[in-house]
């Protein structure tokens, strides 16, 4: 069979898209990369993918794959893997690595410098279902490793020395980091899409002091990556041959580790018997690795011990340690195990999830035990509160933390007469970028400060850092501090939920809640970003029963942050916040990883007040606001999902919550009340209907359906609640 013309793919294609709710420009740009892609010689592999889209009519999936070149921001480009300007794959990874490399020779001009290369467990192997059948496309099977190679390839010809992990390893981002900054490298690239659904991939780049790149320095990459419409590659061997890749040596790893050793604080405090789970990703190698180094008896969960990109042991195939759920299975090894304590980093080793037994064993309890999973914004609290109460420097010691991270991380520093530094814009990035400037001018934001002054970065997203010896979240360093936490109060007859406690009763409590509106494809992007732009021009005078009393958008340069520096300065401003009087705020922002608006909503309790009393009134008043908010902020780009549709998972997109409510549940209301109703074939039914929602669908739509038998009564109630796992 002759396969089609471009001329022929061309006209299918402008066609499928004009039925598609996107603006004419997005269709046109489209259909203009496509064509390049359709006729460059260099992207004739990706050919069949192209033809297996538009036969098998994936409008949408190829409207997004190519309405414009995946945005060079948060330090590099992460997003699916997939054909495509807008997909990851060897196109755009290849562009995205010759822009920083003729940036850097910009920079050194000939002199010898070099670069770090990291990258995590990531294959590639379309289990959403993206591509279309019977289209043989290249990046099907490749992992981050072969994407890395590819890099090295890149750079070594525009004659850069790559340092790689050795023996086709893997290398974490804490530790990209700190090896950059051994090695005296001109910067790094990180091969990973941290704690993203596993099609997703991406580059990352680092600069010369081991942090991601920021603005303006960020744009002149980027501007680079634009110019850049062909690939030069080295082959690896000859690139070897020449010495200009290199394994990285087993020294460096142990200088990491003797870094992060350097944080103990009590080193006979090792009694906490520790759990920990790297959810198959890198951190096996480093926090598992440091807590034994250090002392500590720690077991790895078995089930998720293996590095693997399908991550097959974690729910819902999202490695991230910040979802309910994840750090079930490691609970369970802990709780037949009689540990102490659970620890879990994402496949990158940078985020650390904890969970803690309510109280200790003890031989006249007859009730449960109980384990508790604790939030980034609490973890970062119980650390800043360890560090600083066993300082021994007189001098004032220097806390950061990003505007979206609880002030309860403040109100613990600050009780402990530290300085924070709290408003800084989403992204660790900016933490590394405070430690650079003190290390180059001994000062930050206004605040004279040396490297030893520095105790903590902590963002609410999991991410801390407890040592300047990095420019990144170390999930390890953190691992190290609470393991040693953990066996103080385990000494003392107490856990971390008792720390916690503590810590409530003395500051006050303060209620926080995140949740994120996915919105997929080219329909979704437009969303995202009119959310933003209808919420600048008419900023809600009210969000539930509270009023607004200030508005802040930080793309304002009268503000704090003052001019914009550039367009990717621009993209990290787009930040807005409503004050709710004195003790509440809601902050929204879109994601600069993933298709998504992220909502942060908090609620400061009375300092004094009793926790047992405050937090419920809290917490229920963080839930009520982020309802009221979510509802509003859908309704401007023409989405209302009831809101106990909105309880299913963050990982499930809005337009598949309004599915649900809209068809999904009536149909199985129907079925279940009619009066030959068949519970069995109504519950394979709704297994297939609701696949495309993601892995373990019924799972992450059951706080859904719960909330709406608990919202509507409906007859049938109890047949829906026994179709949930």
């Amino acid at each position: 069979m002759t396969s089609p013309s471009a001329q022929e793919l061309l006209a299918a294609a402008r066609i499928g898209f004009s039925g598609l709710s996107v603006h004419p420009s997005v269709q046109e740009a489209a259909l203009d990369h496509l064509a390049r892609w359709l006729h460059d010689p260099h992207l004739i592999p990706y050919r069949g993918a192209i033809v297996a889209l538009v036969e098998a009519g994936r409008w949408s999936e190829l409207l997004d794959s190519f309405r414009q070149r995946i945005p060079f921001g948060t330090g590099g480009c992460r997003g699916p893997v997939g054909v495509g300007p807008n997909r990851f794959n060897t196109w755009t990874l290849g562009t995205t690595v010759q822009g920083h490399a003729h940036y850097l020779r910009r920079i050194h001009g000939d002199a010898p410098i070099s670069v770090v290369l990291a990258c995590d467990v990531r294959r590639f192997g379309d289990r959403q279902g993206r591509l279309a059948p019977g289209g043989a496309n290249p990046v099907l099977g490749m992992s981050s490793r072969d994407f890395a190679e590819i890099a090295a390839e890149v750079y070594a010809a525009h004659d850069i020395q790559v340092w790689l992990p050795a023996d086709g390893g893997l290398l974490s981002t804490p530790e990209l980091s700190h090896a950059i900054r051994v090695l005296h490298a001109a910067g790094g690239a990180n091969i990973s899409a941290s704690h993203n659904p596993p099609d997703d991939n991406g580059v990352k780049i680092y600069n010369a002091g081991g942090g991601q790149v920021i603005p303006p320095v960020d744009e002149r990459i980027a501007e680079a990556v634009a110019a850049s419409d062909h690939v030069d590659r080295m082959p690896l061997d000859r690139a070897r041959a020449a010495g200009l890749v290199r394994d990285i040596g087993p020294e460096v790893h142990e200088a990491y580790l003797a870094t992060n050793l350097a944080v103990s604080r009590s080193p006979t405090a090792r009694s906490a018997r520790v759990v920990f789970t790297p959810l198959h990703g890198t951190g096996t190698r480093t926090v598992a690795a440091l807590l034994e180094r250090a002392g500590f008896e720690v077991e790895v969960e078995p089930s998720q011990a293996e590095p693997d990109g399908d991550f097959p042991g974690v729910p819902f195939g999202a490695p991230n340690p910040e979802l309910p759920g994840v750090l079930d299975a490691a609970i369970a090894t802990a709780e037949r195990r009689g540990a102490d304590l659970v620890l879990a980093c994402d496949p990158d080793a940078d985020r650390l999830g904890l969970a803690a037994r309510e109280h200790l064993p003890a031989p006249d309890r007859t009730d449960p035990v109980r384990w508790r999973t604790f939030s980034g914004n609490e973890i970062g609290a119980l650390v800043a509160s360890y560090l600083l109460s066993r300082r021994s420097r007189t001098t004032p010691p220097l806390v950061f933390k990003t505007e979206v991270t609880s002030s309860l991380v403040s109100r613990v520093a600050q009780a402990h007469g530290a300085r924070v530094v709290g408003h800084l814009l989403v992204g660790f990035k900016y933490i590394g970028a405070a430690l650079d400037e003190i290390e180059a001018a001994g000062r930050t934001h206004g605040i004279p400060a040396r490297l030893d002054d520095f105790v903590l970065g902590a963002e609410e997203s999991h991410g801390l850092l407890v040592t300047p010896a990095l420019r990144d979240k170390d999930a390890a360093g953190a691992a190290l501090v609470l393991a040693e936490l953990a066996s103080v109060e385990k000494d003392a007859g107490r856990t971390l939920v008792d720390t916690l406690r503590d810590l409530w009763a003395r500051v006050g409590y303060v209620g926080n809640l995140l949740v994120s509106a996915v919105m997929q494809g080219a329909e979704g992007r437009e969303r995202i970003a009119a959310i933003q732009r209808l919420l600048r021009e008419s900023p809600p005078e009210r969000i539930g029963e509270r009023a607004v009393t200030a508005f802040h958008d930080r793309q304002d340069e009268r503000g704090p942050f003052g001019p914009i520096r550039s367009e990717t300065d621009r993209a990290s401003r787009d930040v807005l916040v409503f004050e709710l009087g004195e003790d509440a705020r809601v902050v929204v922002r879109p994601s600069g990883t993933e298709p998504k608006t992220k909502v942060y909503v908090e609620v400061a309790g009375r300092p004094g007040a009793s926790p047992s009393t405050e937090r419920p009134r809290v917490n229920a008043e963080v839930r009520a606001l982020a309802d009221a908010f979510l509802g509003h902020m859908l309704g401007l780009v023409g989405l209302h999902p009831p809101a106990w549709a909105l309880r299913a998972s963050d990982l499930v997109a809005v337009e598949h919550k309004v599915d649900l409510a809209e068809q999904v549940v009536p149909e199985l209301v129907r079925r279940l009340e009619a009066p030959d109703r068949d519970v069995a074939a109504t519950r394979a039914w709704l297994a297939r209907r609701v696949a495309p929602y993601g892995r373990d669908p019924l799972a992450l739509i059951a706080p859904a359906v719960r909330a709406y038998v608990d919202a509507e009564r409906p007859a049938c109630g109890h047949a829906l609640l026994s179709l949930l796992p």
